[in-house]
């Protein structure tokens, strides 16, 4: 056989086998799950029907729960919003990313471009995504999340009342009524580009719907990520024309109402693209409601004790539920311990994709998610950080709570004041049962020093950007 005959047999064989591994590729990209995360801003624990509300309908919500899986025992990784949107996207307690505050737009720091995201592990394995709504872990070009593996970005880049007009009356009751953006100076962005500002916040929560329906129907051929965080309700509330009541009492009701509205649309979208059965769907929170001295503004946490700002269970522990057809059992419970932190690895675990190099705190909870029997979290030990300081640890049942203590103790190296809690029993956290209870006091507050230390130890730098001068 000439020398050339063999090489067309070896070529074509090649391209043969290129041919397998091109339909393999192609078959493992549609067989591949899609993943919608739907995160809210202040959200309460009993906000939703299935989590207690008696004023708020939200039958969206609900049916996903009734098709899917109710979380009990969820947590944010902070009670504000930057800390716990940088655990979020790591899958990281916050100080291990440095971003342990509050970010204004006069910071010039963000989430570091050094960091791994849980778009930029699903875009390892041919993931279309995008972000659309709240982002708030920096509004700089090189922090915002086209630079964090996201493919597009539509939405306000902080909470939506900073940049606050000087001089402006902030009265939210006023706002509400006269449907009046013009205090808050926010702006929309696309991509890196600003489109708007002010934005009109009374049609924000459609057009992020809109905009979330057309990225599923542009990329239904294909696995894709949509990263939904809602700007609302964290105030001032806003809501289209559809939901719109004069009654200022009705703000914080028809907010979560429109909002629900949205996801219904959203898995709509779902079922008319025929994805819905490989697309999974999670619903969450950023932190705990303001406080109910905002009245009709806020949120409620009932039963737990506390609101946003606090590493009390109100703070923290948030409404979710989580739903994929035939994968995750219809009308299902889970109260073991699940946090933010581990939508990352559980994600690359279903993707196929491998995990970030750097260290990260969060854990694969598939086998909660899926309700295999007798499946337990994978966490010894859950922390509660505040800033920069560890506040609280839980393990199953029990809670410590650490007090910082004054500057004469700390210099002292005195140990701080220590409360400890049975949640299973006190869900309220209303009875401190530390002084019998020492040795689990102990136990934990040993636990607790050691993680804290070995974290501080491993922390990583929020990214920032030089300023002149």
């Amino acid at each position: 056989m000439s020398r050339s005959c063999t090489l067309n047999r070896l070529a074509k064989r090649f391209l043969a086998l290129a041919a397998v591994f091109v339909l393999i590729s192609a078959s493992e990209a549609r067989c591949a799950p899609n993943f919608v995360l739907i995160f809210m801003d202040d959200q309460g624990y009993q906000d939703v029907g299935v989590f207690g509300s008696k004023t708020i309908k939200t039958p969206h919500l609900d049916n996903m729960a009734r098709e899917g899986m109710k979380f009990t025992d969820f947590y944010s990784l902070a009670p504000v919003c930057s800390p716990s949107r940088a655990g979020l996207m790591t899958g990281c307690y916050p100080p291990r990313v440095g971003i342990t505050g509050v970010l204004f737009p006069r910071h010039n720091i963000g989430l570091n471009p050094e960091e791994t995201t849980v778009a930029e592990v699903l875009k390892t394995r041919g993931y279309a995504t995008a972000a659309v709504g709240k982002w708030h872990i920096g509004h700089l070009p090189k922090f915002l999340p086209t630079n964090h593996g996201f493919d597009s970005y539509f939405g306000i880049p902080y909470s939506n009342d900073m940049d606050g007009v000087k001089g402006k009356d902030r009265n939210l009751d006023r706002a509400w009524i006269e449907r009046d953006i013009s205090p808050w100076n926010v702006p929309l962005l696309r991509n890196t580009k600003e489109i708007e500002r002010p934005v009109n916040q009374n049609t924000i929560i459609e057009r992020y719907t809109h905009e979330a329906q057309q990225f599923i129907r542009n990329n239904k051929d294909k696995p894709f990520f949509l990263y939904m965080p809602h700007t609302m309700p964290h105030i001032p509330l806003f809501v289209s024309d559809k939901f719109y009541t004069k009654d200022p009492k009705q703000a914080y009701i028809r907010t979560i109402e429109e909002i629900d509205y949205s996801i219904g649309q959203v898995l709509k979208t779902l079922k008319e693209t025929g994805v819905d059965n490989n697309t999974l769907v999670i619903f969450t929170s950023d932190n705990g409601p303001w406080h109910l001295k905002l009245r009709h503004h806020g949120g409620s946490a009932l039963p737990l004790r506390g609101a946003k700002f606090s590493t009390w269970e109100g703070g923290m522990r948030v409404p979710t539920i989580m739903r994929w057809p035939d994968k995750i059992p219809a009308s299902s419970v889970c109260s073991e311990v699940a946090a933010a932190c581990d939508i990352l690895p559980t994600f690359a675990k279903l993707a196929k994709a491998e995990l970030p190099k750097r260290k990260i705190d969060g854990k694969n909870i598939w086998r909660l998610m899926s309700g295999k029997k007798n499946a337990k979290s994978p966490h010894k030990a859950f922390y509660y950080y505040r800033g920069n300081g560890l506040r609280a640890v839980r393990s199953g049942e029990w809670k410590l709570h650490i007090g910082g203590g004054n500057r004469k103790q700390r210099k002292e190296g005195n140990q701080p004041a220590l409360t400890l809690y049975n949640l299973a029993r006190d869900i309220s956290e209303t009875t401190d049962v530390a002084a019998e209870n020492q040795k689990i006091v102990q136990r934990l507050f040993k636990r607790a020093e050691a993680f804290d230390k070995a974290l501080k130890a491993d922390a990583r730098p929020a990214g920032e950007v030089k300023t002149a001068g």
